[in-house]
């Protein structure tokens, strides 16, 4: 019997934004949030109507609390989160630039997530769980944490599960040099991977999408996003036979970038997990990435289980 159809692993940290757009030192107000890549996309699909859950660590204080009860609140289940009392939850400040997005300013390391380690995840229904997805971002908090990426994606066959690995390389967390040999080798373990164009050049020197797809023969489902381009899955079928499907990005006008990416990993699981063909999946990735473009906020509820029309006055933007 399967208990979840995704279980999302990874750090989520408090946030901290200014009530107005406007830059961190000039704001007398803030907001406090939430966020982190692999609880983004088990908000969006549990909106969605899957069963998903998040598993990790927070710290035993107000943010981890806050954090929890927000996505339990938001229909993620939340019954694998440790609450760490010698390590304190992540902080991250965002910094709007206006007209240019925002830049995040981290206060994580020592964090109770990144005390996540392999022995963690024997607490976790891996055997009634469809799914795991995982990023990147997990692999480069820790050395622990490395290994726990490792560890479940090395155990997707003998589990049973499936595995999501969205590469989402972090300069501000490790080098080229180490992130990339370290990220190509858990993309090959995976069943599907997500990986910008951009990120695939910087970390593997790849500038075409049939690039990547050579370097990464072992899964079947290679999504390389190509930002305002468009978006393109690479399926290997039962039979390893593979087959290329394109979709272009949506036009939208872009208020903040931060959280589109796990927005289209999350549109794009959907699809997959609804039996949907590889353009409606990508076409519903797009959708969801261009309708969280449109907000400040790290998660945008109210998307819908279609692809929404977006028409053609905005900039045509993607993630990557």
């Amino acid at each position: 019997m399967t208990l979840l159809d995704v279980l999302c692993v990874g750090e989520t940290m408090a946030v901290v934004t200014p009530a107005r757009a406007e830059p961190l030192r000039d704001a007398e107000e803030c907001l406090l949030g939430y966020g982190g890549a692999e609880s983004n996309v088990a908000a969006h699909l549990a909106e969605f109507g899957y069963r998903s859950g998040w598993a990790s660590r927070v710290g035993r204080d107000p943010f981890g609390e806050r954090i929890v009860d927000g996505l339990s609140s938001r229909g993620v289940d939340v019954s694998w989160v440790v609450r760490d009392s010698t390590s304190p939850t992540g902080v991250y400040f965002k910094d709007p630039d206006v007209g240019h997005g925002a830049r995040a300013l981290y206060y994580r390391a020592g964090s109770a997530a990144s005390r996540m380690a392999p022995s963690d995840s024997e607490a976790w229904p891996l055997e009634q769980t469809g799914w795991i997805h995982t990023s990147g971002i997990n692999a480069a908090l820790s050395h622990s944490c490395s290994a726990l990426t490792e560890h479940l994606l090395a155990g997707a066959g003998p589990s049973g599960y499936k595995v999501s690995f969205d590469v989402n390389y972090r300069p501000a967390l490790w080098t080229v040099d180490v992130a990339g040999p370290r990220l190509l080798e858990l993309a090959r373990l995976s069943t599907v991977v997500l990986v910008g164009l951009d990120e695939a050049e910087t970390l593997w020197g790849c500038t075409t999408a049939e690039e990547v797809s050579e370097l990464l023969p072992g899964p079947r489902h290679v999504v390389i996003k190509d930002s305002a381009l468009e978006a393109v899955e690479f399926f290997r079928d039962r039979n390893r036979d593979e087959r290329v499907f394109r979709v272009p990005a949506n036009h939208v006008d872009v208020v903040e970038p931060v959280g589109a990416g796990d927005a289209f990993a999350a549109g794009y699981l959907a699809g997959l997990l609804r039996g949907d063909n590889p353009e409606d999946r990508l076409a519903l990735g797009h959708s969801f990435a261009a309708w969280t473009l449109g907000t400040r906020a790290d998660f945008r509820p109210g998307h819908g289980t279609k692809p929404r029309s977006f028409g053609t006055n905005g900039t045509r933007v993607g993630v990557s």
